[in-house]
């Protein structure tokens, strides 16, 4: 997902309700509004000027504004890429003309959702002019990995685990574990981890960040090949963990992730934004 598109998905989550016609997902598929048939009788031509439909003209700047959006897409921009975008043009004024004909944009819902298409619009070009006026700097990102980097640790860790709901039934598993259990083998027996059970509790590798606490910390005590001598419990249940084996972590350079950390502190100032506009609102729910 690129930044407007993520963007563009925060406003849609702020909507009011799901009936605004997408200004994202028009620009991302001319079609949306009328699906056409297989093979439709408009002929759009490929010229890149105005067209005229029934004496109203669809601008070039329309034409020129798909064309780009489905660009961005990664289509090629094609001569057979502006005839599909014309002719979906076409479709659509001449769908949008039988519905005047017949007053439906006087119906209550129709207009409501026109109304909200035009706030989407507003909407979605307010959060790009914000973004595009408030540039995030390479010192905000390099302070973003710094922390990044520390969550992460030094040390990769690749544990199996036992889940039970019980504290005692945990108990009696770590003891049975003590007199030479087979650890796998009780996993699949009486682990309630349906991810892991069938793998003998294995959860993979991964730095202790990204296990929910106390689990995390739970990690950083045990050795290869040792198991917790006490139950951990989490807000899943509990857990008996074993570690089957540590190896130093590699963090990924600042380069290979600059692009990531600046669409997350893109979106944090975004997201402070929309709550400081909030705050100073006044908004009254009768």
């Amino acid at each position: 997902m690129n930044s407007k598109q993520a963007y563009v998905s925060l406003i849609l989550a702020l909507s009011v309700c799901g009936v605004a016609v997408s200004y994202a997902q028009q620009t991302a598929n001319p079609a949306a509004a009328v699906t056409a048939p297989a093979t439709t009788t408009a002929k759009a031509g490929t010229s890149s000027g105005t067209i005229a439909v029934n004496g109203v003209a669809i601008p070039k700047s329309r034409i020129d504004l798909l064309v780009k959006a489905q660009a961005a897409q990664g289509r090629p921009e094609t001569p057979e890429l502006v005839a599909a975008v014309k002719d979906q043009l076409v479709l659509l004024e001449l769908v949008s003309q039988e519905a005047a004909k017949k007053g439906l944009e006087k119906n209550p819902d129709v207009a409501t959702r026109i109304a909200m298409g035009k706030q989407q619009v507003l909407a979605d070009a307010y959060v790009q002019d914000y973004v595009k006026n408030n540039p995030v700097s390479d010192e905000q990102l390099k302070g973003e990995y710094e922390k990044f980097k520390g969550q992460l640790g030094d040390k990769e860790y690749k544990p199996s685990h036992i889940l039970v709901d019980k504290e005692d039934e945990a108990k009696a598993i770590i003891e049975e574990l003590k007199k030479g259990g087979d650890f796998a083998k009780i996993a699949k027996e009486k682990s309630k981890d349906t991810g892991s059970k069938d793998k003998s509790g294995d959860l993979d590798w991964g730095p202790s960040a990204r296990f929910v606490q106390p689990f995390a910390d739970a990690l950083k005590t045990l050795q290869k090949g040792q198991f917790t001598q006490t139950p951990v419990q989490t807000n899943f249940g509990y857990h008996i963990i074993k570690m089957d084996d540590i190896r130093d972590l590699k963090a990924p350079s600042f380069d290979e992730v600059k692009d990531n950390f600046r669409q997350r502190v893109q979106q944090q100032q975004v997201q402070k934004m929309l709550a400081d506009l909030k705050g100073k609102a006044k908004i009254v729910d009768k």
